[in-house]
């Protein structure tokens, strides 16, 4: 199986399955010196792990890393970060009803025909799990920014939207609730409709904002390698992911090129910023915000009809513990991905200068 690294200067490979004994991912080209933060690496590591709150697969797994390598003395050593992140509380027999059995719009059809060959406990590889390495790996990118502010919270829950502009939201409010969305009366009616999602054995989708500041001016390269190229690459990576929109995004084709044009100031700063911070693939100092859209976890604990490995129409019903919603947890995880993107170009943009 191919695909399994992201990045080129700073570049994560991750390995593992949701029921195997253990995940773990190799972080290459972290420079060495770097003072590590490992209460920061937990405290990211707790913000994604499953059965935090009762809106969430109920899953326990205290989802700690235990580095193997490329670390002494709590620094970077500049040699491959090795880590693990254990198993410990599989529950297999949840998924003996699937083994032959392809659920809907789950990724059990196509492994299985590419492959000819899948692990049916929890996804295995396809599961949303592997993204706990993303999640560790991005804790040591953000360390390595240092100045860089990464800050994304729940922006919709089906049809619950916030429509307040980042700027005006309060980003401290975002960890005081389950859901993760910064406006405290809103977040209320998210969980509570979420809960009532749950109790109908249904899931919904929803949208994760993000915002990057103090992003350095010249980070991406033209035409393929372009910041939002690989940004989007990069979100939509992430399981559950259909789409992703930055700046002005489709908004953008509402209007004309006078009323978009962000206009400059003296000091090379704009007035607006409809571009998101990236003109030219280059990033231009300005905040970079982005919007990524996810869609209702597939597997839901109603009954559904689909097809088996025979090609026989069957009827199923999903068992187990799984997210009703997958955003409250996503947030870390577009964080962290949004992090290896910019220790990347950081990287090379450094490298290009000597």
């Amino acid at each position: 199986m191919a695909g399994n690294s992201f990045g080129n200067a700073f570049k994560l490979t991750t390995f593992g399955e949701s029921h195997g004994e253990a995940l773990g991912g190799i972080i290459d080209g972290c420079p060495a010196g770097l003072i590590l933060d490992f209460e920061a690496i937990e405290a990211e590591m707790q913000r994604r792990k499953p059965g935090q709150s009762a809106i969430v697969t109920q899953r326990k797994e205290p989802d700690s890393v235990k580095f193997l390598s490329g670390v002494f003395e709590g620094k970077t050593t500049g040699t491959p970060i090795g880590f693990i992140i254990e198993n410990t509380n599989q529950k297999s027999n949840d998924y003996s009803h699937i083994k032959d059995v392809y659920r809907p719009s789950h990724a059990d059809f196509t492994y299985d025909k590419k492959y000819g060959i899948r692990d049916y406990r929890g996804g295995g590889r396809s599961s949303a799990r592997e993204t706990a390495c993303r999640v560790a790996a991005g804790a040591i990118a953000k360390q390595l920014l240092k100045d860089i502010k990464i800050t994304a919270y729940v922006s919709g829950v089906g049809n619950l939207q916030l429509d307040s502009d980042y700027a005006a939201l309060d980003f401290s409010e975002i960890e005081k609730n389950p859901v993760r969305c910064p406006d405290a009366s809103l977040a209320k009616q998210m969980e509570a409709y979420i809960k009532e999602i749950r109790k109908e054995g249904d899931t919904v989708g929803g949208r994760v904002t993000c915002v990057l500041q103090n992003v350095p001016i010249g980070l991406g390269e033209p035409v393929f390698d372009k910041f939002h190229a690989q940004l989007g690459k990069a979100m939509l990576s992430i399981n559950a992911v259909k789409g992703i929109e930055y700046g002005s995004g489709f908004a953008g084709t509402h209007q004309k090129g006078s009323e978009h044009n962000d206009l400059f100031n003296a000091d090379g700063s704009t007035k607006t910023n409809f571009s998101g911070g990236v003109q030219g693939g280059i990033t231009n100092g300005e905040d970079i915000y982005f919007t990524v859209a996810f869609k209702p976890v597939a597997t839901i604990m109603q009954k559904q009809e689909t097809i088996n490995a025979e090609g026989e129409l069957v009827e199923m019903q999903g068992k187990g513990r799984h997210d009703p919603c997958v955003v409250p947890r996503a947030v870390p995880i577009v964080e962290a991905m949004a992090a290896l993107v910019l220790a990347d170009f950081y990287l090379l943009n450094r490298l290009s200068k000597i």
